[in-house]
């Protein structure tokens, strides 16, 4: 069955005249976005489900279609049309991207709270101490927790790392989110400082600026951003009851 493609509205198409007209190789497509646009970043190059076109995944998240001749380049999402429901194609590269990203991070560099059962399924969750919506958001672990689900925080200080004013001093919201992650129980400080209790100011070695700069590139734009284990994004609060739907398990 033949299937049926859409590229959604300000998609931008782009004349590589330097390029070969004739089938380029992977290997190739990353040379020649390098020597052409040499701002991008390419993680991964496989072959499109768009005859004729490769699919190149970037780095910052933007997923393009880039022809097999080597002349076009199409910036969109790519829809397949089959069935009742559109599928966003382009979405779906970007779980496996995000998912990959998630799969290379060892759980000891995050805070996570697990089920005291069977481990069902597993959220990460990029969170700061003073978003509001972070603090009712931790209100649902222990629910998430007993329906198996694993809540993994990720730290996203809003306020960026170091103060703007070129001090060279952390912001509040880094420090909170540091003395966290190096008390000795980050589970029970993470609790108090998102209940609004004073937590003792730590620092050590830590991967709060990691985790900023991976929240940056994965085009984290608020807190809390929730991660599926499948590399599904959603943004803004979710109740128990609706992860689990979304994870499905009821």
């Amino acid at each position: 069955m033949l299937m049926k493609t859409m590229l959604i509205p300000g998609v931008l198409t782009l004349l590589l005249g330097a390029c070969s007209l004739q089938a380029v190789e992977p290997d190739e497509v990353r040379e020649i976005i390098a020597s052409t646009m040499p701002n991008l970043r390419v993680a991964t190059v496989e072959k499109s489900r768009l005859p004729g076109f490769y699919e190149v995944a970037l780095t910052n998240g933007t997923v393009i279609q880039f022809a097999e001749d080597g002349k076009y380049m199409v910036q969109g999402d790519l829809y397949n049309l089959e069935g009742s429901r559109g599928v966003n194609l382009s979405e779906t590269t970007r779980n496996l991207r995000r998912k990959q990203l998630l799969d290379d991070i060892d759980e000891s560099e995050m805070i996570v709270f697990r089920p005291e059962g069977e481990t069902k399924r597993s959220i990460t969750i990029f969170t700061d101490i003073d978003c509001g919506f972070c603090r009712k958001q931790h209100l649902e672990v222990p629910e998430l927790n007993s329906m198996g689900i694993a809540v993994r925080y990720l730290a996203y200080p809003r306020a960026g790392i170091l103060e703007r004013s070129g001090s060279g001093a952390h912001t509040s919201s880094y420090k909170k989110l540091a003395s966290a992650w190096c008390a000795d129980n980050p589970q029970e400080a993470l609790t108090m400082a998102k209940s609004g209790q004073k937590v003792e100011e730590l620092d050590c070695e830590n991967p709060v600026a990691e985790q900023h700069a991976l929240g940056k590139a994965l085009k984290v734009t608020g807190t809390p951003t929730i991660l599926y284990d499948d590399g599904t994004k959603v943004v803004g609060y979710r109740n128990a009851a609706r992860l689990g739907n979304a994870l499905g398990i009821n």
